[in-house]
Protein backbone atom coordinates (compact mmCIF):
# COMPACT_ATOMS: atom_id res chain seq x y z
CA UNK A 1 0.00 0.00 0.00
CA UNK A 2 1.33 3.24 -0.78
CA UNK A 3 2.91 5.61 2.32
CA UNK A 4 0.53 8.38 2.02
CA UNK A 5 2.16 10.66 4.58
CA UNK A 6 5.25 10.52 3.04
CA UNK A 7 4.23 12.16 -0.20
CA UNK A 8 4.07 15.90 -0.73
CA UNK A 9 1.75 18.15 0.29
CA UNK A 10 -0.09 20.53 -1.61
CA UNK A 11 0.75 23.32 0.11
CA UNK A 12 4.43 23.17 1.33
CA UNK A 13 4.65 24.63 5.01
CA UNK A 14 6.25 23.61 7.58
CA UNK A 15 3.97 22.34 11.05
CA UNK A 16 5.51 23.24 14.64
CA UNK A 17 3.42 20.20 16.29
CA UNK A 18 1.89 17.43 14.90
CA UNK A 19 1.05 14.40 16.91
CA UNK A 20 -2.16 12.94 18.97
CA UNK A 21 -3.98 14.46 22.27
CA UNK A 22 -5.94 12.87 24.97
CA UNK A 23 -3.79 9.43 24.98
CA UNK A 24 -5.51 7.58 28.61
CA UNK A 25 -2.35 5.31 30.30
CA UNK A 26 -2.41 3.64 33.48
CA UNK A 27 1.17 4.62 34.48
CA UNK A 28 2.96 2.19 36.93
CA UNK A 29 6.64 3.40 38.15
CA UNK A 30 8.37 0.60 40.08
CA UNK A 31 10.19 1.77 43.83
CA UNK A 32 12.63 0.03 45.70
CA UNK A 33 11.04 -2.00 48.94
CA UNK A 34 8.07 -0.17 47.85
CA UNK A 35 4.51 -0.68 46.61
CA UNK A 36 4.44 0.64 42.66
CA UNK A 37 3.50 4.08 42.06
CA UNK A 38 0.24 4.81 40.08
CA UNK A 39 -1.05 6.94 37.78
CA UNK A 40 -3.91 7.51 35.67
CA UNK A 41 -2.40 9.72 33.09
CA UNK A 42 -3.44 11.67 30.15
CA UNK A 43 -0.70 12.19 27.52
CA UNK A 44 -0.15 14.75 24.46
CA UNK A 45 2.61 13.96 22.25
CA UNK A 46 3.85 15.62 19.46
CA UNK A 47 6.79 16.45 16.49
CA UNK A 48 7.68 18.83 13.76
CA UNK A 49 6.55 18.42 10.47
CA UNK A 50 8.94 19.53 7.85
CA UNK A 51 6.93 20.70 4.40
CA UNK A 52 7.87 17.90 2.37
CA UNK A 53 5.79 15.69 4.07
CA UNK A 54 2.14 15.34 3.75
CA UNK A 55 1.91 13.99 6.97
CA UNK A 56 3.25 12.22 10.78
CA UNK A 57 3.44 8.52 11.31
CA UNK A 58 1.58 8.64 14.41
CA UNK A 59 0.95 5.38 15.20
CA UNK A 60 4.48 5.61 16.25
CA UNK A 61 3.67 7.60 19.10
CA UNK A 62 1.17 5.15 20.48
CA UNK A 63 4.16 2.24 20.40
CA UNK A 64 6.68 4.42 21.46
CA UNK A 65 4.53 5.48 24.66
CA UNK A 66 3.67 1.25 25.10
CA UNK A 67 7.29 1.01 25.09
CA UNK A 68 8.63 2.69 27.49
CA UNK A 69 5.34 2.05 30.19
CA UNK A 70 6.81 -1.39 29.77
CA UNK A 71 10.02 -0.03 30.28
CA UNK A 72 8.49 1.38 33.81
CA UNK A 73 6.80 -1.67 35.13
CA UNK A 74 9.73 -3.71 34.58
CA UNK A 75 11.52 -1.15 36.73
CA UNK A 76 14.03 0.45 34.47
CA UNK A 77 12.18 4.21 34.75
CA UNK A 78 12.29 5.09 38.54
CA UNK A 79 10.73 8.87 37.67
CA UNK A 80 7.89 10.25 36.06
CA UNK A 81 9.58 12.77 34.44
CA UNK A 82 11.99 10.48 33.24
CA UNK A 83 9.36 8.81 31.26
CA UNK A 84 8.05 11.39 29.48
CA UNK A 85 11.99 12.23 28.34
CA UNK A 86 12.52 8.78 27.19
CA UNK A 87 9.89 8.73 25.21
CA UNK A 88 10.75 12.59 24.03
CA UNK A 89 13.99 10.95 22.85
CA UNK A 90 12.82 7.36 21.07
CA UNK A 91 10.10 9.76 19.35
CA UNK A 92 13.00 11.64 17.41
CA UNK A 93 14.54 7.83 17.11
CA UNK A 94 10.90 6.73 15.01
CA UNK A 95 10.54 9.97 13.17
CA UNK A 96 13.41 10.92 11.83
CA UNK A 97 12.44 13.77 9.70
CA UNK A 98 11.37 15.68 13.43
CA UNK A 99 14.12 17.82 14.61
CA UNK A 100 11.62 18.89 18.02
CA UNK A 101 9.21 16.34 20.01
CA UNK A 102 7.14 17.42 22.88
CA UNK A 103 5.52 15.02 25.52
CA UNK A 104 3.20 16.06 27.79
CA UNK A 105 1.21 14.03 31.00
CA UNK A 106 -1.10 15.14 33.42
CA UNK A 107 -1.48 12.65 35.97
CA UNK A 108 -4.07 11.89 39.18
CA UNK A 109 -2.19 10.73 41.90
CA UNK A 110 -3.30 9.48 45.12
CA UNK A 111 -1.57 10.57 48.47
CA UNK A 112 -2.19 8.93 51.42
CA UNK A 113 -2.36 10.97 54.59
CA UNK A 114 -3.18 11.24 58.18
CA UNK A 115 -4.74 13.71 60.15
CA UNK A 116 -3.32 15.61 62.67
CA UNK A 117 -5.10 15.38 65.63
CA UNK A 118 -6.75 11.80 66.01
CA UNK A 119 -4.33 10.54 63.25
CA UNK A 120 -7.08 9.45 61.19
CA UNK A 121 -6.13 7.83 57.69
CA UNK A 122 -7.41 9.81 54.26
CA UNK A 123 -6.53 10.02 50.61
CA UNK A 124 -6.51 13.27 48.64
CA UNK A 125 -6.13 13.18 45.08
CA UNK A 126 -2.84 15.70 43.95
CA UNK A 127 -2.81 16.52 39.54
CA UNK A 128 0.86 15.94 38.43
CA UNK A 129 2.34 17.92 35.38
CA UNK A 130 5.18 16.35 33.51
CA UNK A 131 6.65 17.04 30.20
CA UNK A 132 10.07 16.74 28.31
CA UNK A 133 10.61 18.47 24.91
CA UNK A 134 14.06 16.76 23.12
CA UNK A 135 15.64 18.64 20.58
CA UNK A 136 18.09 17.09 17.67
CA UNK A 137 21.47 18.12 17.43
CA UNK A 138 24.60 16.98 15.45
CA UNK A 139 25.60 14.75 18.52
CA UNK A 140 23.10 13.65 21.65
CA UNK A 141 19.64 15.10 21.25
CA UNK A 142 19.03 18.13 24.37
CA UNK A 143 16.52 17.19 26.50
CA UNK A 144 14.70 19.35 28.95
CA UNK A 145 11.65 18.23 31.78
CA UNK A 146 9.85 19.06 33.96
CA UNK A 147 7.71 18.12 36.74
CA UNK A 148 4.95 19.94 38.64
CA UNK A 149 2.23 19.52 40.69
CA UNK A 150 -1.17 20.91 41.74
CA UNK A 151 -2.43 21.10 45.34
CA UNK A 152 -5.41 22.30 47.48
CA UNK A 153 -4.89 23.68 50.68
CA UNK A 154 -6.41 26.74 52.86
CA UNK A 155 -5.68 30.63 53.44
CA UNK A 156 -6.98 32.87 55.64
CA UNK A 157 -6.93 36.74 54.75
CA UNK A 158 -4.69 38.78 57.25
CA UNK A 159 -6.93 41.93 55.70
CA UNK A 160 -10.31 41.22 57.34
CA UNK A 161 -8.25 39.57 60.56
CA UNK A 162 -6.65 42.94 61.31
CA UNK A 163 -10.24 44.69 61.22
CA UNK A 164 -12.02 41.92 63.49
CA UNK A 165 -8.97 42.10 65.87
CA UNK A 166 -9.25 45.84 66.07
CA UNK A 167 -12.86 45.47 66.59
CA UNK A 168 -11.89 43.01 69.20
CA UNK A 169 -10.03 45.31 70.84
CA UNK A 170 -12.29 48.09 71.06
CA UNK A 171 -15.29 45.91 72.60
CA UNK A 172 -12.88 44.05 75.53
CA UNK A 173 -11.76 47.66 76.46
CA UNK A 174 -14.92 49.03 76.89
CA UNK A 175 -15.57 45.97 78.94
CA UNK A 176 -12.85 47.16 81.23
CA UNK A 177 -10.77 44.04 80.58
CA UNK A 178 -7.02 45.68 81.00
CA UNK A 179 -5.26 46.58 78.02
CA UNK A 180 -2.40 43.80 79.31
CA UNK A 181 -5.06 41.45 79.40
CA UNK A 182 -6.52 42.25 76.20
CA UNK A 183 -2.98 41.87 74.73
CA UNK A 184 -2.38 38.18 76.32
CA UNK A 185 -5.70 36.98 74.82
CA UNK A 186 -5.45 38.35 71.27
CA UNK A 187 -1.74 36.98 71.27
CA UNK A 188 -3.43 33.04 72.42
CA UNK A 189 -7.04 33.47 70.42
CA UNK A 190 -6.40 34.56 66.64
CA UNK A 191 -9.20 36.80 65.74
CA UNK A 192 -12.03 35.54 62.72
CA UNK A 193 -11.25 36.44 58.51
CA UNK A 194 -12.65 35.18 56.00
CA UNK A 195 -10.75 31.77 54.29
CA UNK A 196 -10.13 30.65 50.51
CA UNK A 197 -9.65 27.80 49.11
CA UNK A 198 -6.40 27.70 47.63
CA UNK A 199 -4.60 26.27 44.67
CA UNK A 200 -1.47 26.43 44.40
CA UNK A 201 1.15 25.03 41.33
CA UNK A 202 4.90 24.46 41.28
CA UNK A 203 6.38 23.12 38.12
CA UNK A 204 10.27 22.77 37.52
CA UNK A 205 12.06 22.14 34.38
CA UNK A 206 15.75 21.11 34.74
CA UNK A 207 17.57 19.19 32.72
CA UNK A 208 17.85 15.96 31.41
CA UNK A 209 20.54 14.34 34.08
CA UNK A 210 18.79 16.07 37.38
CA UNK A 211 16.38 14.82 39.30
CA UNK A 212 13.28 16.36 41.96
CA UNK A 213 11.31 14.33 44.32
CA UNK A 214 7.56 14.96 43.91
CA UNK A 215 6.97 14.54 47.17
CA UNK A 216 8.98 17.48 48.05
CA UNK A 217 6.98 19.66 45.48
CA UNK A 218 4.10 18.66 47.06
CA UNK A 219 4.78 19.40 50.41
CA UNK A 220 6.32 22.99 49.86
CA UNK A 221 3.10 23.76 48.15
CA UNK A 222 0.94 22.49 51.05
CA UNK A 223 3.45 24.38 53.30
CA UNK A 224 3.11 27.36 51.26
CA UNK A 225 0.03 28.40 52.25
CA UNK A 226 -1.96 28.90 55.61
CA UNK A 227 -3.03 25.56 56.49
CA UNK A 228 -3.10 21.92 54.97
CA UNK A 229 -6.79 20.81 54.78
CA UNK A 230 -7.91 16.72 54.90
CA UNK A 231 -10.68 14.73 53.33
CA UNK A 232 -12.09 13.52 57.02
CA UNK A 233 -11.62 15.56 60.05
CA UNK A 234 -12.33 14.45 63.54
CA UNK A 235 -13.27 17.54 65.63
CA UNK A 236 -10.13 17.92 67.15
CA UNK A 237 -8.34 18.05 63.54
CA UNK A 238 -10.84 20.43 62.51
CA UNK A 239 -10.13 22.97 65.37
CA UNK A 240 -6.39 22.48 64.71
CA UNK A 241 -7.06 23.19 60.80
CA UNK A 242 -8.91 25.99 61.60
CA UNK A 243 -6.43 27.51 64.61
CA UNK A 244 -3.38 26.80 62.31
CA UNK A 245 -4.83 28.62 59.48
CA UNK A 246 -5.98 31.58 61.49
CA UNK A 247 -2.21 31.56 63.09
CA UNK A 248 -0.69 31.89 59.49
CA UNK A 249 -2.90 34.40 57.58
CA UNK A 250 -1.41 34.98 54.09
CA UNK A 251 -2.43 36.57 50.78
CA UNK A 252 -2.55 34.99 47.60
CA UNK A 253 1.42 36.80 46.86
CA UNK A 254 2.20 35.43 50.06
CA UNK A 255 1.70 32.07 48.98
CA UNK A 256 3.31 32.67 45.67
CA UNK A 257 6.35 34.00 47.70
CA UNK A 258 6.51 31.95 49.65
CA UNK A 259 6.89 28.88 47.71
CA UNK A 260 9.67 30.47 45.92
CA UNK A 261 11.42 31.03 48.83
CA UNK A 262 10.75 27.30 50.26
CA UNK A 263 11.75 25.82 46.27
CA UNK A 264 15.68 27.75 46.86
CA UNK A 265 15.90 25.87 49.98
CA UNK A 266 15.32 22.78 49.51
CA UNK A 267 16.71 22.35 45.83
CA UNK A 268 19.77 24.38 46.52
CA UNK A 269 21.82 22.47 44.34
CA UNK A 270 20.49 22.57 40.81
CA UNK A 271 21.87 24.83 38.20
CA UNK A 272 20.43 28.50 38.05
CA UNK A 273 18.99 27.97 34.55
CA UNK A 274 16.51 25.56 36.27
CA UNK A 275 13.00 27.57 35.17
CA UNK A 276 10.62 28.07 38.10
CA UNK A 277 6.88 28.15 37.69
CA UNK A 278 4.58 28.96 40.20
CA UNK A 279 0.87 30.04 40.86
CA UNK A 280 -1.36 30.48 43.38
CA UNK A 281 -5.31 30.61 42.62
CA UNK A 282 -7.43 31.11 45.83
CA UNK A 283 -11.21 31.19 45.41
CA UNK A 284 -13.09 33.61 47.38
CA UNK A 285 -15.87 33.33 50.27
CA UNK A 286 -17.00 36.62 50.43
CA UNK A 287 -16.46 37.66 47.01
CA UNK A 288 -17.04 36.07 43.50
CA UNK A 289 -14.40 36.28 41.95
CA UNK A 290 -11.08 34.74 42.70
CA UNK A 291 -7.37 36.03 43.57
CA UNK A 292 -4.65 34.81 41.66
CA UNK A 293 -0.87 35.55 41.99
CA UNK A 294 2.28 33.92 39.77
CA UNK A 295 5.74 34.14 39.39
CA UNK A 296 8.00 32.54 36.47
CA UNK A 297 12.30 32.81 36.92
CA UNK A 298 14.69 31.00 36.91
CA UNK A 299 16.99 29.41 40.19
CA UNK A 300 19.23 32.13 39.51
CA UNK A 301 16.80 35.06 39.24
CA UNK A 302 15.39 33.81 42.39
CA UNK A 303 18.63 33.94 44.29
CA UNK A 304 19.66 37.22 43.56
CA UNK A 305 16.15 38.49 44.18
CA UNK A 306 15.94 36.90 47.72
CA UNK A 307 19.39 37.67 48.68
CA UNK A 308 19.56 41.70 47.93
CA UNK A 309 15.86 41.39 50.09
CA UNK A 310 18.66 40.91 52.67
CA UNK A 311 21.47 43.01 52.18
Amino acid sequence: MPDVQSTTPDVRINLTRVGVKNVKKLVEVSRPDKRPVIFISTFDVFVDLPGSLKGANLSRNFEVIDEVLQQAIDGDVKEIEDLCSIVARKLLDRHEYADRTEVLMQSQFMVKRETPVSHTSCHEVVTVHARAVARRTFREPIVRKSIGAEVTGMTACPCAQNIMKERAMYVLQDLGVEDETVEKFLEKVPMATHNQRGRGFLCIEIDDDQHLKLEKIIRILKESMSASIYELLKRGDESYVVLSAHNNPRFVEDCVRECAKKVLAEFSYLPGDSLITIKQTNEESIHQHDAYAERKATMAELFVELNGEHQ
